[in-house]
């Protein structure tokens, strides 16, 4: 297409620019077909992630009795996995703001696909090889989640955007919930824990496939304008990141959300089976009905929490501030901690208000996944996201989901050791896993303290990448009048 023949546009996907300066975009059918199908891909794959990521936590006691692991070690096999993730999310991050980032994830997927797959094979005398293996499925997830939710930002702006990560993040309860369910019920169809992992990889290279045929990269920064900023270096990146006050303080109150989440989603069932247990003498129930219940729980009560924040989002925040974002995720980690409290306080006694506490608990944690993901994307300028998105993913798993399991599993070892006449009872079990998890409850409350700090500085670090955008915008515009006042997207969205 001629970007300087008016007559062309009418059939094309355009930004216009307002007098608010916010961007409008206006689109085709086709175009919007196109921007609608990336987000449905890239929903999917995000989709089986999580699947693929819960599944081993529905299976768990399945685990500890085929390789007899302790609370500890079983914690590893989610620690090595969010280590191997972490560890990677930097170069893909790198690798992202510069290469092709639809290459990136195909070559991701494939390799997590494969290695999920392996990890069902591991005889029982070889439990170190399964850790290792985890660490692998966490390199092929990192390449994939540094790079989506950019992707997204570059195919829409600001209402819109919202509301696309807003689904984009509907699949982390989805998956999650979906997860459990599935884990636990194919290992109980088939009598084997290991087919629980044989499901997600043909799906994986299905998404693949999908992806290639269908998906196309946008140009970075381009829905918005800003595709001529150009990209500093990567130390630079790193400096602009560590002084950006709204991005440290974002990322330190998901940590947060990251350590409460993945303490509560590997070790919940287990500490509500010995609950069960104790509550109605009945020593034979196992953690197959649990888990399923707990993923519907998670299903549900994430789907809740995402859509309410993101609908809380459109709402309070408004044409001159943002402050409203961090402001509910703080709220939501805040409401979170007494209910966490009381839901592991009330386990043994009341396993129906247990259930009802963890559903609203899991409701207001997950208030802000997309929040979260928005604030990012609009307080760092375009060729900076992916590397925003995977230090961020550093952090938070590194201090979060990566030490939690393990921390809860080794504190809930070492109570368990201050009554040696109780051994490995359900009592003993239930009674160490219930003061291990109170941990959940402070770090609510310091994720809370994290998104108010960020509330301080966010409208103004959003004015610094809009003025930044701008600037370059109005260096790199043509002559041509026509041309600036409205920027071509349709022949980037076909490269």
């Amino acid at each position: 297409m001629d970007a300087n023949n008016p007559s062309s546009v009418s059939s094309e996907s355009l930004t216009s620019r307002g007098t608010d300066g916010d961007a409008t975009i206006l689109v085709s059918g086709p175009s919007r077909r196109r921007e609608y199908t990336a987000v449905a891909l890239l929903f999917f794959v995000n989709l089986l992630n999580y699947i693929d990521r819960y599944t081993i936590a529905g299976v768990l006691s399945d685990i500890e009795k085929y390789y007899d692991l302790s609370k500890s070690e079983a914690g590893l096999l989610q620690t090595m996995f969010i280590v191997g993730y972490m560890l990677l999310a930097p170069l893909f991050g790198y690798l992202g703001d510069r290469y092709s980032r639809k290459l990136l994830m195909c070559v991701g997927i494939l390799f997590w696909s494969l290695t999920t797959l392996l990890g069902s094979f591991i005889p029982p005398h070889l439990f170190s090889l399964l850790l290792v293996i985890r660490a692998a499925v966490g390199v092929g997830e990192a390449s994939y989640s540094t790079i989506a939710p950019t992707i997204i930002s570059d195919l829409f702006t600001d209402a819109m955007r919202s509301r696309m990560l807003g689904l984009f993040y509907f699949a982390i309860p989805v998956g999650s919930g979906l997860g459990y369910m599935l884990g636990s019920s194919i290992a109980k169809g088939t009598g084997e824990w290991q087919w629980a992992l044989r499901v997600t990889p043909g799906f994986g290279v299905l998404s693949v496939l999908l992806i290639i045929l269908f998906l196309r990269d946008p140009p970075r920064g381009g829905a918005e304008g800003g595709a001529h900023v150009a990209s500093t270096t990567w130390l630079m990146d790193i400096r602009c990141l560590l002084v950006n006050k709204s991005f440290v303080g974002d990322t330190l109150g998901f940590t947060c959300v990251a350590f409460v989440a993945g303490a509560l989603s590997f070790w919940a069932p287990q500490f509500i089976m010995y609950a069960l247990r104790l509550k109605q003498n009945d020593h034979t129930i196992d953690q197959t009905s649990i888990s399923f219940t707990f993923g519907v729980i998670t299903c549900f009560a994430g789907i809740a929490g995402v859509g309410l924040g993101s609908f809380s989002s459109g709402k309070l925040r408004t044409a001159t501030s943002v402050k409203a974002d961090p402001l509910i995720c703080g709220f939501g980690m805040l409401v979170c901690a007494p209910l966490l409290y009381f839901s592991i306080m009330a386990s043994r006694y009341y396993p129906d208000l247990t259930w009802a506490l963890i559903f609203f608990a899991e409701l207001f944690l997950c208030l802000n996944w997309a929040i979260v993901a928005d604030i990012v994307l609009y307080v760092v300028i375009p060729p900076r996201r992916s590397s925003a998105e995977a230090f961020q993913i550093l952090a938070s798993h590194a201090l979060g989901d990566a030490a939690s399991p393990y921390i809860v599993g080794a504190v809930s070892d070492a109570i368990k050791a201050r009554y040696p006449a109780e051994g490995d009872s359900d009592w003993n079990n239930w009674n160490s896993l219930q003061d291990a998890l109170y941990i959940t409850t402070f770090i609510a409350v310091l994720g809370a303290l994290c998104f108010v700090v960020t509330s301080w500085y966010i409208d103004i670090d959003k004015k610094e990448v809009e003025k930044t955008i701008k600037e370059t915008a109005a260096l790199a515009s043509p002559a041509n009048p026509w041309d600036s006042d409205f920027a071509v997207r349709s022949n980037d969205l076909n490269s």
